[in-house]
């Protein structure tokens, strides 16, 4: 495995070559744009920036960033690789915390938009310092510039995977400067308990017009992989493939060779404690990783 990182930016990691391919050699790209999981990532920021925050805002980082992701693209690239040695594969793990900035977001579009979409906005309410949104900004675009740059010349034959993890339940909370207090009073078992479960595992596929956007035969070979490990896998359920995203942009832009997916982190967080630090368990991740990787391996042709 080859690691690089651009500081505080992006990290990439290359499995399958020791030489620097072009994007049209890679076959398989992992990108997780939530990918800031350490405490450590949210106070390297925090520290960086001269306006005044929420206290506690640590909570909502830990809350709401996608733990497990990343865990899980190391070892789907071990299985793909070990199993077919002559690909390639790069993962590209965004570093900066979407409690600042979200590099899933587009930031050109308006609160009314991202509502639409379900999604928390580009940038919160509380990063109001003119200085501390040219840093973020700064950064967001760095991480696309790098991203960007490998993604464009994918080969026709390449494949795209978007990897999130989600909380297990919706809370339809308000993202403002009482967040933490909110997300606090909402996670009180008996309150947490009557908000709607989250499926085991989701395709984001079809935009608002229900059009769909999947590789559909990666995914009838994913639904039935998922379903033999004893997962379901569900398609569109929680979040449409929304144009304030920018997974909306990726797969447009490699259209039926992209797939964007959310894991419920439950299914790998051991145990899940939304307001720490969350350990992600080998066995857990692997029960995953090994069903998607049998699916890639079955349908998208590597050579």
């Amino acid at each position: 495995m080859l690691h690089e990182t651009l500081n505080g930016v992006v990290d990439l990691y290359r499995f399958g070559s020791d030489d620097d391919p072009a994007p049209e050699e890679v076959d398989l790209f992992i990108e997780i744009p939530h990918g800031a999981t350490h405490t450590s990532d949210f106070l390297s920021v925090a520290e960086s920036l001269g306006g005044p925050l929420p206290e506690g805002l640590v909570d909502f980082f830990h809350v709401n960033t996608d733990v497990g992701a990343f865990e899980v693209s190391l070892r789907l690239a071990e299985l793909l690789t070990s199993r077919a040695p002559h690909l390639t594969v790069e993962i590209y793990r965004c570093r900066i915390p979407r409690t600042f900035i979200d590099t899933n977001r587009r930031i050109d579009v308006s609160i009314e938009d991202y509502r639409a979409g379900g999604v928390t906005p580009g940038i919160p309410p509380w990063v109001s310092d003119p200085a501390d949104r040219e840093l973020l900004l700064g950064r967001y675009h760095a991480y696309h510039g790098f991203v960007e740059a490998r993604l464009n010349g994918a080969s026709p034959t390449s494949t795209l995977l978007l990897l999130h993890t989600y909380a297990p339940r919706t809370l339809d909370v308000k993202v403002d400067e009482d967040i933490v207090a909110t997300l606090r009073r909402e996670y009180e078992p008996e309150r947490f308990e009557a908000w709607p479960l989250r499926p085991e595992i989701e395709a984001i596929t079809t935009d608002l017009d229900g059009t769909s956007y999947a590789p559909q035969a990666l995914l009838g070979a994913l639904r039935r992989e998922l379903e033999a490990a004893g997962r379901l896998l569900s398609e569109s359920d929680t979040y449409p493939l929304h144009p304030s995203t920018i997974a909306y942009d990726r797969v447009q832009a490699h259209p039926g060779d992209a797939l964007c997916l959310e894991i419920r982190r439950d299914l790998l967080a051991d145990p899940f404690d939304p307001f720490v630090e969350m350990a992600i368990s080998d066995e857990k991740v692997d029960a995953i990783a090994t069903p998607i990787a049998r699916a890639l391996l079955s349908t998208r042709g590597f050579p």
